[in-house]
């Protein structure tokens, strides 16, 4: 009886042991015997079998492979160590394992008296909070179940799209850092780091701050995949089974302007299949039917599209143009001045304490005012919202909007001077005996008299000269001739009319400010010159033809009238009261 007793103590002592035993399993490896689910020792199963697993040569990298496929963070240890005695194992491979083969495939039985030990990150979460669906709100992350704002100091729309996949939530529409009002706990998150290949838990820290906190809107149904910015890049839609692309033949120009809008880009510039890789083609794709003006895809209606599939190649890839978010303030032009961003309808001055010419030339482009000549840096030191641009991300290739980062003190305002400042000059000919007419293939003027080239622009700069530029059609070579301009115009006089003035005319308008010479041209304007003996005999003859013509009419006017009075009077008469009463 004592006997069934202690056997009784032990089998409950083992089973208690047992149930309190910490182990974590999940696709054929487990760790047992740890201080943590992430924790213990690595134990592979085969043919039904567990058992310890062993390897040479293991790093981190390879450790890695274990954490994730047991949902635990990143690897953090590895070690083997020595058992008290040799039994069966299963040596693994993990570069096998990490090339995607099954684990069967990579392991094979062994003898050893060692066992791998692995120490893996517990595994985190991430949230956004407070807006209106799951893909929009405050961003939090949690580790150890404490759920903690991320500090978005010094992010960019680049390191948010990141978040938003990690969600699965398409692509990054619009990024708000709000500064909070007290000191409280929040994760401080390095993209240097997360860029390096870490993960966003491997690359947080823990700190008090009172600093911006991220408020995020991704696009949640739609996302543009191997594109060269936010903006470009093949178009996937998500749907019950997931993401897929779209026949680039169910779609067409008012879908692409809503899902531009929907990423918050601007107009559509490029549709055109396979634009940005060839993916298997989408099976039972459906046929999208917007009218243009709808916030999101999904709003429009769509049907089954009519084909099973789609060809290779013919996967929808769109490119949409930049949204129009930055300005030049208080110069004489939309090509000079102080530059100023725009987020949530607030325009802010952009800090340019380390700019160049680099950087400036990007801004100059999506101005679409040509190249910089020359940047001036206004120290201000004011502490207000402003917007600093990331050099290494604008050096990378990326548009303005994905570089910026949200800052508090201006250091220095950046006044940009662009060279395609100047407006358009206007080009019109006058003749002083008002004989020229205009004809379809430009402007015709009558040999031996005389015409006036005008050259003007529209009040920017004072001063200036105009340079009218002449090619004349027998000959290639270009004639200038150059007049200062007098309020904003000046006149050039043929005094008479020659068949050697035919050609083509310009104006050049040039004139010297901000240290720089700039110029701008206008339209051309081809000038003919006719004989005008025609011209003259009409002169003469259209007149007295005129006058035969007039003559007639009134002839045959007074005739008519004539004949309308005797009608009248006759119409009197019969109706004229004879005083017979009824």
């Amino acid at each position: 009886m004592d006997h069934l007793l202690l056997l009784l103590l032990l089998w409950s002592a083992g089973a208690q042991a047992e149930e309190n035993h910490t182990s974590t399993e999940s696709d054929g490896f487990r760790l047992e015997g740890g201080d943590s689910r992430c924790a213990g020792r690595l134990d592979a199963k085969n043919e039904g079998e567990w058992r310890p697993g062993v390897g040479t040569a293991w790093t981190l990298k390879k450790a890695a492979v274990a954490c994730g496929a047991l949902d635990c963070g990143s690897a953090v240890s590895v070690e083997n160590r020595e058992e008290s005695s040799v039994r069966p194992v299963w040596r693994i491979s993990f570069d096998c394992v990490s090339s995607g083969s099954a684990l069967g495939e990579c392991v094979e039985s062994y003898y050893s008296s060692s066992s791998l030990y692995l120490t893996c990150s517990e595994p985190y979460e991430i949230r956004l909070m407070g807006g209106n669906s799951r893909c929009a709100g405050r961003l939090e992350m949690k580790h150890e179940e404490d759920w903690r704002p991320v500090d978005g100091s010094g992010w960019t729309l680049k390191e948010a799209d990141i978040v938003c996949r990690e969600l699965d939530c398409g692509s990054v529409v619009s990024m708000e850092q709000k500064e909070t009002p007290l000191n409280i706990f929040v994760w401080l998150i390095s993209f240097d780091c997360v860029q390096s290949g870490f993960t966003l838990w491997e690359c947080a820290e823990s700190l008090i701050s009172d600093s911006f906190i991220h408020n995020l809107i991704c696009s949640d149904s739609v996302r543009l995949l191997n594109g060269t910015g936010l903006c470009s890049g093949r178009l996937e839609v998500r749907s019950n089974q997931g993401w897929s692309s779209v026949c680039e033949a169910d779609f067409d120009q008012q879908d692409a302007e809503v899902v531009c809008r929907e990423l918050g880009c601007g107009a559509p510039s490029a549709l055109q299949g396979a634009l940005y890789g060839e993916v298997e083609a989408p099976v039972g794709s459906k046929e999208f039917q917007c009218g243009g003006h709808e916030s999101a895809l999904l709003d429009c209606r769509s049907s089954d599209s009519a084909r099973t599939t789609c060809s290779s190649g013919n996967a929808v890839g769109l490119t949409c143009s930049e949204p129009d978010e930055i300005r030049l303030m208080g110069g004489n032009s939309s090509c000079a001045g102080r530059l100023e961003m725009k987020h949530y309808g607030e325009w802010r001055p952009v800090d340019g304490s380390d700019w160049t010419l680099n950087e400036a030339a990007v801004a100059c482009r999506q101005l679409d005012c040509g190249s910089p000549l020359f940047i001036i840096k206004e120290e201000e030191c004011l502490i207000r919202p402003v917007w600093r641009i990331s050099s290494d991300c604008v050096h990378a290739g990326s548009a303005l909007r994905e570089c910026r980062e949200s800052f508090r003190i201006l250091f220095f305002s950046l006044n940009l001077t662009c060279s395609d400042l100047l407006l358009q000059p206007v080009i019109s000919v006058s003749s002083t005996d008002g004989v020229s007419q205009a004809r379809q293939q430009g402007l015709q003027v009558f040999k031996g008299l005389s015409f006036t080239i005008r050259c003007s622009i529209q009040p920017q700069y004072p001063g200036g000269s105009f340079q009218l530029t002449f090619t004349p059609s027998s000959s290639s070579t270009n004639l200038n001739y150059s007049q200062p301009a007098v309020n904003h115009s000046t006149h050039f006089l043929f005094p008479v009319a020659e068949p050697a003035h035919q050609g083509n005319y310009t104006c050049v308008y040039q004139v010297y400010v901000f240290t720089h010479n700039f110029s701008s041209e206008s339209r051309r304007l081809s000038v003919s010159v006719s004989d005008p003996t025609g011209f003259h005999l009409k002169v003469v003859f259209l007149p007295l033809t005129l006058l035969l013509l007039c003559t007639a009419l009134y002839f045959y006017c007074e005739a008519t009238r004539g004949q309308t009075s005797i009608r009248q009077e006759d119409m009197e008469l019969v109706n004229y009261p004879l005083g017979v009463h009824l």
